[in-house]
């Protein structure tokens, strides 16, 4: 009777294993074992089987952290939230003596009850701000419920982390900056103005660590930070590389019929303009791409030295003849603070991401990076002409091709000689050289033309 009570035991205790997929319990429910607090002074504690933090003024960012690190994984969470706070859950998170005295930094999947509506996106808690929000997948800002609980699913695997909110995907970010780290439960920071007590509250948070299956790509947008490189489900989208990495394929002189022999730097990494000091296409001269495009969704990084111009232009038809660079619709790429040129135009329409002498950029600040640091730019134009100008996960400038308004703004602008502006039904993109030391990388396309 003994052994067949053992074999049924055993024989259960397989099945629960196998059904529970290899989940370990990171919360006992009981008492905080295991986890520990870091920087700010909110309150941590169990509460009917659950961990709850309030808020406390006059207190850094707080974080309970687990005391194990965590590199590849598959986390299960849920959690209720007062629905006028703010928080988050760390991954891949650190905190070092030598790092801001210990400040926690590190991925942050965010928690965001707000209208805004970026809960699932990821945050680089004090280190690079924002790198994938709900502007990039706006269904999904939906899919957390205010009042209720909301489950989160956060997978790690290689460079790849992926979101989702309530079975809904909400970010996919392909990165390498930090491969381990520990998970921790934030309760953000208040104003003095803002009243203390308010509470978010854990409960079934499990991790798997082995065997791990991730889950099929979907079809939301990625941000991949990982240089010259296309994901799986960036290829499942349907972007590609303009600009392969040492290579001048697909690219030419503006008005030339090759690629130039002088002032561009074509390296493993980069496509950087040499600097000159002479001005616009005064050293190799503009480059193009020799396939033309109608409607497409583009993606490149960027680099500026001090004081550096450049610009990224689409819809060139090379028909006009200039002495300097070429015509197109331009991206402004620009060091706003250091270059006399933001200062020029109406209103700010020369300056960093602006639709270059026609609209300016919004003035969004966390779009802006310091000086020296790659940025991200981003043109989308859609099949019935409306354009997207983004920067670093931010859009900062929109309009219609041929609308009354863009029309008018032509008529105002440097442009106002040149027959149909910004308005041939495709045309090549566009790299400038104006003189200045600029680098590209990371330049790739999707085709949106029906």
């Amino acid at each position: 009777m003994r052994l067949i009570s053992c074999a049924l035991f055993l024989a259960i205790s397989v099945s629960a294993i196998a059904q529970n997929g290899n989940w370990q319990d990171l919360f006992n429910g009981k008492d905080l074992t295991g986890w520990k607090q870091l920087n700010g002074k909110a309150v941590y504690e169990v509460v009917d089987g659950t961990i709850r933090g309030t808020t406390v003024s006059n207190t850094p960012n707080s974080f309970l952290t687990t005391e194990k690190e965590y590199g590849d994984f598959i986390l299960e969470l849920e959690f209720l939230v007062d629905t006028s706070m703010n928080s988050g859950i760390q991954i891949r998170s650190l905190s070092k003596p030598e790092y801001q005295n210990g400040r926690v930094h590190g991925y942050q999947v965010e928690i965001d009850p707000s209208v805004r509506g970026w809960s699932g996106g990821i945050y680089d808690e004090a280190r690079r701000g924002w790198l994938t929000t709900m502007e990039y997948n706006p269904p999904a800002k939906k899919a957390f419920k205010n009042g209720t609980w909301n489950k989160y699913r956060i997978e790690a695997i290689g460079n790849t982390i992926r979101t989702w909110v309530n079975g809904v995907p909400c970010s996919h970010l392909i990165d390498n900056m930090t491969a381990k780290g520990f998970i921790a439960l934030q309760v953000h920071s208040i104003g003095k103005d803002v009243q203390p007590g308010k509470h978010i509250s854990w409960r079934n948070i499990r991790i798997q660590t082995e065997k791990l299956k991730p889950s099929p790509l979907d079809n939301i947008m990625v941000v991949n930070l990982v240089p010259n490189t296309i994901s799986s489900q960036e290829k499942k989208n349907g972007y590609s590389l303009i600009w392969s990495p040492g290579s001048t394929k697909g690219w030419r002189g503006a008005h030339k019929d090759q690629f130039p022999q002088k002032g561009w730097n074509v390296t493993d990494s980069v496509l950087a303009v040499v600097p000159s000091g002479g001005g616009e296409s005064t050293n190799g001269g503009d480059i193009v791409t020799t396939q033309e495009f109608s409607a497409f969704d583009l993606q490149f990084e960027f680099k500026l030295a001090k004081g550096a111009n450049s610009g990224v232009k689409y819809f060139v038809t090379e028909n006009e003849k200039t002495q300097g660079s070429a015509i197109g619709l331009e991206y402004q790429v620009l060091d706003d603070d250091n270059h006399p040129d933001a200062k020029n135009g109406i209103s700010g329409n020369r300056t960093l991401a602006s639709l270059y002498d026609l609209i300016p950029r919004a003035k969004i600040a966390a779009a802006l990076k310091k000086n020296g640091e790659w940025n991200r730019g981003r043109v989308v134009v859609y099949p019935d002409n409306r354009v997207e100008h983004w920067l670093n996960g931010f859009k900062v400038v929109e309009y219609t091709r041929g609308s009354d308004e863009f029309k008018r703004l032509v008529a105002n602008s440097k442009y106002k000689g040149f027959v149909n502006f910004g308005m041939a039904a495709k045309g090549r993109i566009l790299i400038q050289d104006h003189g200045d030391e600029v680098s590209y990388r990371s330049i790739k396309l999707k085709s949106l033309a029906r």
